[in-house]
C-alpha cells in the first residue's frame, strides 16, 4: 500500500577537518531546525569530520559528539537522521552513513562500497549490502559514487528498500564555472529512482575543502518515476523539503544470465556506420565513401553478424535495458558495443541510455521507434552521431580504448567495482 512521509536533504558548507567544530554546530543546528518538519531528514557524506580527512589518523572518539548531538534530535523529535560520518570500527576507518532511528537508537550503517579516488587512502571498503529497517519504512543506504555502479541501488530495492537515501560529496573538476557538473547530480539519480520506482533523496556538500575539493552542491530529492521534486542550488548551504511516496510502482527485472567471455578483435580505433531504415543496396560502396567498416541497422541481422565477429555486440529489448542489472553480464563477459531497438520514448530514452554507456564504459547505438531515428552513445555518456530528417546514414569512431579505460578516477576501476558488488551480493 502506498504511504507518504516528509523529508529533508540538508546541504551544507563543506568545512576543513582542522574546522571541525564550527562545522559541526552549524550541522546540528541545521538538522535540529530540519526535524521539526521531517520524517526523515539526511545530511551529506562525512559531514564529521570532514571529507578530506589527510594524514592525521582519525580516532575512535573523534565523531562521537556529533553521533550524541544526532541522535538527541531524533529522540526529541522523533526524526530518522542519515548522516554521513568517517566512523573507527574494528581498528579501521570507514566511510559510513550512520541511520538514527526515531527513538534515538542506532538502527544500522551503511559503509561505502565503491571507493572514490582519494577515498581509499583512508578508508576500508564495505562488506555488505542490505537495506535498514527504521520505524518509517526499510532505507536503501547508499554512499556517493555507488551511485555510478547500477547493481547496488538494484540489491538494495530488490532486498526490501522502500526509498533510496544518499548522504554524498558530489565533486565538480570546475570545467565550466557557470554550472558545476557532476554526472549522478545531473543524471543518474534520476535514472536510480526511475529504474528502482523508489524515491531517491541525496544530500551533497557546496563550498570546497582545503582549496583543493570542490563540491557541486545540487541536492535533490527525486519521486519514484524518477523526476526531481526538488533541487537545491550549486553553491549555498540550503535545507530541501518535499514529501514522497512509497510503494509507488514495481521496478522491471529479468533473469540472471550467464555468458561465455567474448574478446574483441578490434585493436584500433575503427568507423561504423548507422541507419534506422534497412541498408540501401549500394551499402558497400557507400561505406568505402565514408571511410566505414561496418554499417549496423535495426534490420539487417546479418550486419550485425558480420560486424559482432569483430566487436562483441549485443542486441538488446527493453526489459534488458530497463533493468538496472541487465547489461552487467554482457560487460563483464566482454561485451563493449550494444544496440537497442525500443519505442520507450524521450526523455527517458536518452537519459537511460546515457547512464548505460556511462555506468558500464561501453558504446550503445539506439534505434529509436517513436522518433524513426538512430543515434550513438560512447562510453563518456556523449551522443556522437545521430540520423535525423534526410540524413539516414550516420558514422562515428568506436574507439576500444574508451572501453579499455574504465578507471574513472585515480584507483577507481568501473570493472573491479562491478565484479565485487556482484560477489558481495551471491554471498548473501
Amino acid at each position: 500500500m502506498a504511504r507518504s512521509i516528509t523529508v529533508a536533504a540538508l546541504q551544507l558548507a563543506a568545512h576543513d577537518r582542522g574546522d571541525f567544530r564550527s562545522g559541526l554546530e552549524r550541522a546540528l543546528d541545521a538538522a535540529r531546525l530540519a526535524s521539526r518538519k521531517a520524517d526523515l531528514i539526511v545530511l551529506p557524506e562525512a559531514t564529521f569530520p570532514a571529507y578530506v580527512l589527510g594524514k592525521a589518523p582519525l580516532a575512535a572518539h573523534e565523531t562521537q559528539d556529533a553521533i550524541e548531538g544526532l541522535r538527541a534530535i531524533a529522540r526529541d523529535t522523533g526524526t530518522v537522521i542519515v548522516a554521513g560520518a568517517a566512523v573507527m570500527r574494528d581498528g579501521r576507518a570507514h566511510n559510513a552513513a550512520l541511520v538514527i532511528d526515531a527513538d534515538g537508537s542506532l538502527a544500522g550503517h551503511a559503509d561505502k562500497l565503491f571507493l572514490w579516488h582519494f577515498d581509499r587512502q583512508w578508508f576500508e571498503s564495505g562488506q555488505r549490502l542490505a537495506p535498514i529497517k527504521t520505524k518509517i519504512g526499510v532505507l536503501g543506504v547508499l554512499i556517493c559514487a555507488d551511485g555510478r555502479l547500477p547493481t547496488i541501488s538494484r540489491a538494495l530495492v530488490d532486498r526490501g528498500a522502500e526509498v533510496l537515501v544518499m548522504p554524498t560529496a558530489w565533486v565538480t573538476s570546475g570545467r565550466n564555472p557557470e554550472a558545476l557538473e557532476n554526472v549522478q547530480a545531473d543524471l543518474l539519480a534520476r535514472v536510480r529512482a526511475h529504474e528502482n520506482r523508489v524515491p531517491f533523496i541525496a544530500a551533497n556538500k557546496c563550498g570546497s575543502e582545503l582549496d583543493m575539493v570542490a563540491y557541486c552542491g545540487k541536492s535533490q530529492i527525486v519521486d519514484g518515476a524518477g523526476e526531481i521534486v526538488a533541487l537545491a542550488g550549486e553553491r549555498e548551504p540550503e535545507t530541501l523539503q518535499a514529501s514522497i511516496t512509497f510503494g509507488a510502482g514495481r521496478p522491471t527485472r529479468v533473469a540472471p544470465i550467464h555468458l561465455p567471455v567474448r574478446q574483441s578483435r578490434a585493436s584500433a580505433p575503427l568507423r561504423l556506420a548507422i541507419a534506422y531504415e534497412p541498408l540501401p543496396n549500394d551499402i558497400d560502396d557507400r561505406l568505402d565513401l565514408l571511410d566505414d567498416a561496418f554499417a549496423l541497422s535495426s534490420a539487417d541481422p546479418a550486419r550485425r553478424e558480420l560486424l559482432d565477429q569483430t566487436i562483441p555486440l549485443a542486441s538488446l529489448v527493453d526489459e534488458t535495458v530497463l533493468d538496472p542489472g541487465g547489461l552487467v553480464p554482457y560487460r563483464r563477459a566482454g561485451y563493449v558495443l550494444f544496440s537497442w531497438t525500443t519505442a520507450v520514448g524521450q526523455p527517458w530514452l536518452e537519459r537511460i541510455a546515457r547512464a548505460r554507456a556511462i555506468e558500464l564504459r561501453v558504446y550503445l547505438v539506439v534505434f529509436d521507434r517513436s522518433a524513426q531515428r538512430a543515434f550513438a552513445i560512447d562510453p563518456d555518456g556523449t551522443i556522437v552521431a545521430g540520423t535525423f530528417g534526410e540524413y539516414r546514414l550516420a558514422s562515428f569512431t568506436f574507439d576500444p580504448r574508451k572501453t579499455g579505460e574504465t578507471l574513472v578516477a585515480p584507483g577507481t576501476d568501473v570493472a573491479e567495482g562491478l565484479d565485487r558488488i556482484e560477489a558481495i551480493i551471491a554471498n548473501v
